[in-house]
């Protein structure tokens, strides 16, 4: 089955999809059409390889200006309706996909702007199992080109910008998406390596495609039995949980962890 992110609404929903795919052992899709894109596999790999490092940080952001009418259909005014659910899911779950797990989310959120009884605004600090921390700043009320649907180019009706969105550094290096830079010390440089010494730059070009294309042949290959889901029931579910704890979070003032019922694993 090919669900559309989210994958559910709730956490409670989730929850049945994960356990109907396990007890059928039919495999589940969840759209989060990012990790098909070329640009994110490379990244993959760059982050898998150890080229960073032990990764340290990851800076965030999506923001831009949704028109007016968007807002005439009521629900998009309404709580649940924001761009912390619609728009930065796709954020959070590309943050998992290469950095890992989040163990914890602080958040805050603002309708300062328009006033709706939804958000226009929020900033959300992430805590990862590996020890990394995040931050990702999202608005649908700025006039910005910071944003992975502009600066990608994934969909022709948004006008690409050649910008960058995603920011990740570690001890060894740090990589921008969607330009895919890779900054880091040059190894001749010695072993005194820091702030007063040159950085080199690396940029991969990779070959433009069609995520959602590439979406569609990998859902067929997973009903073949051909290859493992790139975002599995359990992912999706996962990625949701973070998200809502972004908005319980924004809500109560608090940190949310993400215990087991989020789809973690509990602590040892």
């Amino acid at each position: 089955m090919l669900v559309e992110k989210p994958i559910a609404d709730t956490l409670e929903d989730g929850r049945r999809i994960c356990e109907a795919s396990r007890a059928t052992g039919l495999p589940v899709l969840v759209g989060h059409q990012r990790r098909h894109n070329p640009i994110t596999r490379k990244a993959k790999a760059i982050v898998g390889a150890g080229t960073l490092g032990r990764p340290v940080s990851a800076t965030v952001l999506c923001t831009w200006r949704k028109p007016r009418d968007y807002f005439d259909v009521a629900w998009r005014r309404q709580k649940g309706g924001g761009p912390i659910l619609i728009n930065l899911i796709h954020d959070i779950d590309l943050m998992r996909h290469l950095y890992g797990e989040i163990e914890s989310v602080q958040a805050l959120a603002s309708n300062a702007v328009r006033g709706f009884e939804v958000e226009d605004t929020a900033v959300v600090a992430l805590r990862f199992r590996n020890g990394a921390l995040g931050t990702v700043t999202v608005s649908d009320t700025t006039v910005a080109p910071w944003n992975w649907d502009l600066s990608a180019g994934e969909a022709e009706r948004f006008p690409r910008q050649d910008v960058n969105a995603h920011f990740y550094s570690g001890t060894e290096g740090s990589l921008t998406l969607p330009r895919l830079e890779v900054w880091r010390y040059r190894e001749d440089q010695g072993a005194a390596q820091g702030w007063h010494d040159p950085l080199t730059l690396e940029r991969t070009a990779v070959h433009a495609g069609c995520p959602y294309t590439e979406q569609l042949r990998h859902f067929a290959a997973l009903v073949e039995g051909k290859e493992e889901a790139v975002c599995s029931a359990l992912d999706g579910f996962r990625t949701l949980g973070a998200t809502l704890a972004a908005t319980q979070a924004a809500e109560t003032g608090r940190a949310v962890t993400l215990s087991p019922d989020r789809g973690q694993e509990p602590k040892p």
